[in-house]
């Protein structure tokens, strides 16, 4: 058992001031595995109070310079990885991700964030000085935003919290992060790692809790901006409040993503590829090209392609390294994903993979991977995110309808194009309307601009493009020199 009796806040761990607490199960087992106190307001009055002594201090954060904030985030870069197998471990066991991806992913992305992000704000000039077409010189200055309020999906619990926490450090704001309810045992690793790099009071704050403690943040008075992964539904939510209180707001929301297989594909030697574009951990990434564009003429091979694909799968416990399947991160999300298998097949949608649950598996919220054909892009398990392991595999004739129907979608966030032609592939991405697409594979590259378009968000994060989020302008305005008297 993973418990903790106390908060993270003002750089030190508190006591909280609510009763109520987060009991966490193992998805692979359903059995408990630790607990954390629930975050009240209280504990986010509190927390942005931290925040906000310590982005006002004179000498505090914000005003280190940037070598001292780059070092300070390369030392926390070396806290991260001296904790990163058990941080693949905790995650693993709470919302399902195989450990081998784990072991990928939150073991190393957060620590190479932090060292990027180091890297960057060294080379980003923060001030330029141009002439003034009054006369004079204009000094422009960015300045970091002020106190961000960071809230943080399940499914890459320490990744996606890194997709923030390490811009707004670089840029010199402070923080009150709130990990999701599924996913907080990670969090008190991420706590030590804070201490260890030695970071002021106050620069980082973690407040667990649900969605009442999400909007309690959203709409603090204390609070300057707010940086948001989730569902689109919620997204929008944020983004009206956001809107009526000026406050600025990054989104990284859904995506309901196409992977266009274009007629001269050679999928035989594209095994790998595929299922991480498609399927990466057990369907619970925002970006999987879920929606699988096949040319009529190759329809019943590549829809076979992926049938055997996913019928290849080593589907099993999340911490057994052979796993590549595993179960969903909690009993809802389960219930959710069955219910599309449902309504799929009730649209008439033909099953040609999976569809149930693993006979094997009495224990554990495990959802085999399934694979649906004679889907049309208007049924359900086309156009709404199921964020599960389902692909829907839909016919098309020639790359003009292609395109159409990848575009024929509410999101636009990732997306893929195969074939064994770059340059036919390259102009064939192009142009669907998504805010990032892979040719021949999907590798969310960290220094490469990350977001989406339509319903799946507003801004970006990553590359300098995610530091600048967490940047302001201030323009001062410079008189020419008096002439001298004669």
């Amino acid at each position: 058992m993973i418990d903790s009796d106390e908060l993270f806040i003002g750089g030190e761990w508190v006591k909280p001031r609510g009763a109520g607490r987060i009991s966490v199960l193992a998805a692979s087992t359903e059995e408990p595995i630790g607990s954390v106190p629930d975050g009240s307001a209280a504990d986010v009055d509190a927390a942005v109070g931290a925040a906000r002594s310590a982005f006002e201090d004179p000498a505090g954060w914000s005003s280190w310079s940037v070598e001292d904030r780059a070092q300070a985030l390369e030392r926390l870069a070396a806290a991260l990885e001296s904790r990163s197998e058990e941080t693949a471990r905790r995650v693993s066991m709470q919302n399902g991700m195989p450990i081998a991806l784990a072991l990928q992913a939150e073991a190393v992305y957060p620590a190479a964030l932090a060292q990027l992000y180091a890297a960057i704000i060294r080379q980003l000039p923060l001030q330029e000085d141009r002439p003034g077409m009054l006369g004079g010189t204009i000094h422009v200055i960015s300045k970091p935003v002020g106190v961000v309020g960071a809230i943080v999906p399940w499914n890459y619990p320490q990744t996606l919290t890194m997709f923030k926490l390490a811009p707004l450090l670089a840029a010199g704001c402070t923080v009150v992060i709130k990990p999701s309810p599924e996913t907080v045992l990670d969090s008190l690793l991420l706590a030590d790692a804070v201490i260890e790099a030695g970071l002021p009071a106050g620069v980082v704050n973690i407040v667990p809790g649900g969605r009442e403690v999400g909007a309690y943040l959203v709409e603090h008075p204390g609070v300057d901006k707010i940086a948001f992964t989730g569902s689109s539904a919620s997204g929008r939510l944020i983004a009206r409040r956001c809107g009526e209180l000026l406050r600025p707001v990054t989104l990284e929301l859904g995506g309901k993503s196409a992977a266009i297989v274009l007629d001269d594909a050679d999928l035989s030697q594209a095994t790998e590829a595929l299922f991480s574009a498609t399927l990466l951990n057990n369907g619970q990434t925002c970006f999987n090209c879920t929606r699988v564009l096949a040319p009529r003429s190759r329809y019943e091979e590549v829809a076979g392609v992926f049938a055997s694909l996913a019928e290849a799968l080593q589907v099993g416990d999340s911490l057994d390294p052979d796993t590549q399947i595993g179960p969903l991160a909690s009993d809802r999300q389960r219930d959710r994903v069955e219910g599309y298998i449902a309504k799929g097949r009730a649209e008439g949608g033909r099953v040609l993979a999976g569809g149930g649950r693993p006979a094997d598996r009495d224990q554990g919220w495990f959802v085999q991977p399934t694979i649906f054909a004679d889907v049309s892009n208007s049924d359900t398990i086309a156009r709404e995110e199921i964020f599960g392991p389902v692909l829907a595999v839909i016919p098309y004739d020639g790359v003009e309808q292609a395109v159409a129907i990848a575009n024929d979608s509410e999101f636009g966030l990732g997306g893929s194009v195969w074939s064994a032609d770059h340059e036919r592939a390259e102009a064939v991405a192009r142009r669907v309307q998504t805010g990032t697409i892979g040719i021949n594979h999907y590798a969310l590259d960290p220094a490469a601009p990350f977001g989406g378009v339509k319903a799946s968000g507003l801004g970006r994060e990553l590359g300098p493009e995610g530091l600048m989020a967490y940047l302001q302008t201030q323009s001062i305005y410079e008189a020419a020199p008096a002439a001298a008297a004669p």
